[in-house]
């Protein structure tokens, strides 16, 4: 009685015979049906049987305690009355038709043109670079200067601006893409209008990226579709899609294959993309986190990819495997990177505030002397960058500055306040000795001389 009390809150009085009293919780006992730990024991007795658990030294016949009910029936098929059960709860299933067919969503991709003409007096695109700047395009200076102060001011943008690209080798016109859904491209010359609106996204703009020549670009955003665009006439040439956000993209650099690149997706893999069929050529998967930067090295041969697992790879074109893997612990995630213009190193923008180094050669190794401090950019994917003439290296920054190092020395030369938010991207006019371009969340877009 004492262990029934003790338990259960409650027990039977043994002083009053031939009626049922009990003392402490009445309650429990009514729920309970006035059991005590003697009858629960003999009801536990008369619970369901298992089968015998067999000779352990039987390895055919031993269950051990895996060993199921005596009055156990097995079966793989539901019965029809769960099968009933199930049809009811059965959700119906809704097949999105495919581009073409009848009640698919039609693509509203389009462009505007924000010039009087499309073309001159003698039948030259916006494309074709100006003539009488006296500057030889596709050569880089042979020395650089540090940008002082701006020199103009692109706001067309709506929301903040994530990525800006000047067009391969004559760099007279900009292209930005937005938060606001929309990518535009400016003159760098003359009076830098606006000169065509590319529309066709539902969602932020993430990367940009033009192929060899500039003739047709790349785009890609959070509504988990990537674009590709003629420049010219602003046509959607192709729409791709792997249900899944892209973070960065780049063309090839090479000539011959032009029209393939390489994309690095939220769900850990690197994919090689032909533009001309749409089609997924490559998978190269062995990252273990979103993979957030894409570089090209060795002219093509070969590309780096970085990603939130806080690891490096080096992999060879169109080998899935990679041939170099990088993790240390003392690695954090490095969201962006940039080929210096002598292609032996690569610089690696680290989330611990520091510009990371390592050979771009044969041997993929850090170079702990080129290790570029002062800057904040924890929890943002800045772009870093160089001067054409590798001299300098130039980086955003989350106060929206934008910094300026020697190469040599590693000694920042200088600070730029540049936009009232995130100064997320900065690129250098390959042709201009002192002149560059950087973008912010405050939706601007400045040119520095």
């Amino acid at each position: 009685m004492r262990r029934t009390y003790n338990t259960l809150g409650y027990a039977l009085d043994p002083s009053v015979d031939g009626q049922t009293r009990v003392i402490g919780d009445v309650e429990k006992a009514h729920a309970n049906d006035g059991n005590t730990l003697t009858t629960v024991q003999k009801n536990k007795a008369e619970a369901r049987k298992r089968k015998d658990r067999g000779d352990a030294a039987s390895i055919d016949g031993y269950l051990g305690p895996w060993a199921g009910y005596a009055d156990e029936v097995k079966s793989s098929t539901p019965s029809e009355e769960q099968k009933a059960i199930l049809e009811t709860w059965k959700p119906e299933k809704k097949v999105k038709p495919a581009e073409g067919e009848e009640g698919a969503e039609a693509d509203n991709a389009s462009s505007t043109l924000h010039i009087a003409q499309m073309e001159d007096y003698m039948g030259r695109s916006f494309l074709h670079p100006p003539a009488d700047l006296g500057i030889k395009f596709g050569e880089a200076p042979e020395r650089c200067f540090l940008p002082k102060k701006a020199i103009h001011t692109w706001s067309g943008h709506t929301k903040g601006v994530a990525a800006i690209r000047f067009v391969p080798k004559s760099a007279h016109l900009l292209l930005s893409g937005g938060m606001d859904t929309k990518v535009k491209i400016w003159e760098v010359y003359g009076s830098r209008r606006l000169v065509r609106t590319y529309s066709g996204h539902s969602m932020g703009v993430r990367d940009l990226s033009f192929n060899y020549n500039g003739t047709q670009f790349l785009s890609c955003a959070y509504d988990k579709t990537l674009r590709l665009w003629d420049t010219e006439t602003g046509q959607c040439i192709q729409k791709f899609s792997t249900r899944k956000n892209v973070y960065c993209l780049k063309f090839h650099p090479s000539e011959s294959l032009g029209h393939l690149f390489i994309t690095g997706t939220q769900d850990k893999k690197v994919l090689g993309w032909d533009s001309r069929t749409g089609n997924v050529i490559q998978e190269y998967d062995r990252h273990l986190g979103a993979v957030n930067s894409v570089t090209f090295i060795d002219d093509g041969r070969r590309f780096v990819s970085t990603s939130d697992d806080k690891s490096i790879r080096v992999w060879e074109w169109n080998m899935p495997v990679d041939t170099k893997h990088i993790a240390e612990p003392n690695m954090h995630a490095m969201p962006t990177a940039a080929l210096h213009p002598s292609k032996k190193f690569i610089c690696f923008q680290s989330l611990d505030n520091t510009i990371v180094t390592y050979g771009a050669a044969d041997r993929f190794r850090s170079v702990k002397k080129k290790t570029f401090k002062g800057h904040l950019v924890s929890a943002y994917s800045c772009q870093v960058n160089f001067s054409p003439c590798g001299t300098y290296l130039v980086s955003g920054d989350a106060d929206g500055f934008a910094c300026l190092w020697d190469w040599k020395t590693t000694k920042m030369y200088s600070k730029l306040k540049a936009h009232d938010g995130v100064c997320i991207d900065v690129e250098w006019n390959p042709n201009e000795p002192s002149r560059m371009a950087t973008c912010g969340w405050d939706g601007l877009i400045k040119y520095w001389d």
